[in-house]
Parts: C-alpha cells; structure tokens; sequence
C-alpha cells in the first residue's frame, strides 16, 4: 500500500466498460485482459444481462434465503445440476464468492463423516501450490505460504501432497482418516497457471472411488468455459461429489457462487431439528434474486450465442499468436508466459508497461496472464498479444 498512498501515484479507475473494452478516468481504452480478475464471461455491458438484471430489480432485489425460497434460485440450482452428465449432482447450495463455495464443500465433507459412522475421517488432502480461496478454512487448504498472510497454523487438518503418486504412499491409518480431496482441474491458477498431466484428473477420481473418499473439484477460476469447454472435468470425464462455482456464475457482474453435491451427501444431513444434523452455514446475501437473475441471463447467453461452439478457432489463435513466447502454457482461453528473470517485480513492470498499449491485466510473480472475456473476437486476440509482446520487449531490452 506504501506506493499505492505515495502523493505522487495516481490511481487507474476504470469507469466504463463495452464487450471486452474498459475506459478509465481519463478516457482511455483498455483491453480487458484478465477478465476483470477471471470473472467476466460474455463482456462488460451485455445487453441480456443488463435486461435480466433490470427486470428483476423492478420486483425484488434481495431477500433472505434463510428459511425461505425464491423462484431464480430454484431455475439457477436446475440448470446448474443438469449441466453435468448423469444424475451424481441434484442439490445446489448457493453462497457469494469462490472461497465460500469452497468453505460449504469442505465443512459439509467433514460433517458429513462426522455423522455417518466414520468421525474418523478428519482429514483433507490438498496439492503443493494449491489456492482455494482467503477465508481462513478456504487459506489452509493452500500450498503458498505467501497468500496465508503473517501466519500458516491454522484451519482445518490439512494434507499437503506434491503429486497424485503420493497418495499411493500414504499409510493405511493416514487414508481412513481423508475426508476429501481438494483441487483446481487441469490448471492451478495461483500457482503461476501451472498445468497438471493430462489423465491426472481421471485417475484421482478413480483412486478417491477407491478410497470412498469425497472429491472437491474447484471450479471458481476454470468453470463456465474457460478451458474450453463449460467445465474443467469435462475434459476427463469426471463428476465430482462436489463442485465449487463462482467468478463467471454470473457473467462477471454479481458477487454469487454455488457448491453442487450429491444426493448421497443431501440425505446425509436430514434429520429432526434435535437431532442436530442440521447444515449450519448461511450467508446475508447467498442466493439473491439478482445474482441469480444474472447467471440465469449468463447461461441464456451461452446457449443463444453459440458460446462454446465459438471457442475452437479462438482457442487455436491465441496458442498460435503466443506459442513461441518464453515458457508458453496454455488451457483453452487461459494463456501464460513467464519472464525469465532474478527481478521479481518484472512481471508488475510488464503489466505496467502494457497499459500504454492498450491491455490491462495482472501478474502472477512474473507470470503474465492472458484471459479474456469469451466474447473477444479474432482481431482483439491479436491486438491483446501485440500489446503483451510490446510491454514484455519494452520492459527486458537491454539498457
């Protein structure tokens, strides 16, 4: 915050945005290049988002949904269960951001267990650079020590592995205790968008079968086609016990996430008000009618644009625009690069740079970040890479 107060700094704000352009206080255009933090599916202003958001706020914009129900909430959690194939996932609990649909699959997995014969099992399995949100349960089950803030001690009682082979070397007692495995599908975001082996997902899921042991897939970052398809599992053939949905659930526009599970979990809660099975975790604004009016609106979008069957030939030409930068990874519409650099603050420099060309987006250490909104054309996906390749040879020319 130091250089952000300095009296000489002066803040970008950004005022306006059209499709995958922003305009700042100055009247400056901007491509949005990491999609507003990877929130923004279809483009900033979308007019059908606009529209189902304008419509519902002339009825009702918020009320509670503790003790009571809604009919957006009620169409948004049937159309989220029957995105997937089959029928594992028919229950939809709705929260407000990426790390508390984390925190609702994590605590309902270990309540689960608690009471249904297997207390035991007290244990959750994460993966080395692993991110999964800032709450204080969502930051224990992470693997970078720099996200945890001051401190590491705290949370749930985690099991931090570098690989799948790892798991294979638990022990016996070590494995009764897992109550779930947690992980980002295909790509650890955080991480510096680092790729897991193709096959990696499929096997998991098979090992925690196995293991009668819950998998938690965390979708915030890649779900609603950011890999390519509407999810990452897709990929692989896999549906968890759990996933956990935010950041594009509503286009971008409206804080809202959503944890699905299945029916084996759902009844594992019923019960008498006694009995005390009951799932005690609610947030003021979980399941407003906005949000859900604008996910409703956001997968109209989907299927009345065409938006996955679009993808391809976009996929196809930011991997071939990017594919002989330094370090070039990339899943679907998630494109990195990393400077080779002793300088840590080159991938900020880069970003800084790239402003004056044109794009804003954001660093991961100096991993440059190229992940737009799905919406952007050809020529945008040329003029964003330009502007990248510009700023990048800018700011590592020699002096």
């Amino acid at each position: 915050m130091q250089p952000w107060c300095a009296a000489d700094h002066v803040p970008l704000m950004l005022v306006e945005g059209h499709g995958c352009t922003l305009r700042d206080q100055f009247g400056n255009q901007y491509l949005d290049g990491n999609a507003s933090i990877w929130t923004n599916i279809h483009g900033h202003n979308h007019p059908a988002i606009n529209a189902a958001i304008t419509e519902q706020l002339g009825k009702v914009a918020h009320t509670s949904f503790l003790g009571f129900t809604h009919e957006p909430a009620i169409r948004l959690a049937k159309e989220l269960v029957d995105l997937l194939p089959g029928k594992k996932l028919t229950r939809a609990f709705f929260t407000d951001n990426g790390s508390t649909a984390i925190e609702s699959a994590v605590r309902m997995a270990l309540q689960y267990w608690k009471q249904n014969g297997r207390p035991q099992r007290d244990t959750l399995v994460a993966f080395d650079r692993a991110y999964h949100g800032d709450t204080l349960g969502a930051a224990s089950l992470g693997g970078i020590p720099l996200f945890k803030g001051s401190g590491n001690d705290f949370g749930y009682r985690v099991l931090t592995v570098p690989s799948l082979d790892a798991l294979d070397l638990l022990t016996v007692d070590e494995r009764n205790r897992i109550a779930a495995v947690v992980i980002e599908p295909l790509i650890q975001g955080a991480a510096g968008m680092r790729l897991w082996p193709q096959g990696m997902l499929k096997a998991l899921d098979a090992w925690c079968q196995s293991e009668d042991v819950f998998l938690i897939l965390d979708e915030v970052m890649t779900g609603f086609g950011r890999t390519g398809k509407m999810f990452a599992c897709e990929h692989e053939g896999v549906v968890p016990d759990f996933l956990c949905l935010a950041k594009g659930l509503t286009g971008g526009y409206l804080p809202l996430a959503a944890t699905l599970t299945s029916e084996r979990v759902f009844e594992g809660f019923l019960g008498e008000p006694h009995e005390g099975r009951t799932f005690f975790y609610g947030h003021s604004y979980a399941g407003s009618q906005l949000g859900c009016a604008a996910a409703l609106a956001s997968l109209r979008v989907f299927r009345d644009e065409r938006v996955l069957e679009q993808l391809p030939a976009k996929i196809a030409r930011l991997s071939e625009l990017m594919g002989d930068m330094p370090a070039f990874r990339h899943c679907g519409m998630i494109a990195a690069m990393t400077v080779d650099s002793p300088d840590l603050t080159m991938g900020t420099k880069v970003c800084l740079a790239a402003r004056k060309h044109g794009l804003l987006t954001r660093p991961i250490g100096n991993t440059l970040v190229l992940m737009p909104p799905l919406c952007i054309t050809l020529e945008e996906i040329e003029r964003l890479v330009a502007a990248l390749r510009t700023a990048v040879a800018e700011v590592t020319a020699p002096l």
